[in-house]
């Protein structure tokens, strides 16, 4: 599948975004001290690591 440029652009705003919040979803996580607060973090994070691991796909 070949995409435009604008199309290209959107993908690397998407992927950045996603990163953003897997770094700030972490970051809360480690300073959270409820542990379902923590968890909730934690687990948010890593769904936004997923999704920034799937719209990386479409880079390839």
């Amino acid at each position: 599948m070949k995409i435009n440029q604008e199309e290209l652009q959107n993908l690397r705003h998407l992927i950045g975004s996603h990163q953003t919040a897997e770094k700030k979803l972490n970051f809360y996580a480690d300073n959270a001290q409820d542990p379902q607060v923590k968890q909730l973090f934690q687990q948010s994070a890593q769904s936004a690591g997923q999704t920034r691991q799937k719209l990386m796909s479409f880079l390839s």
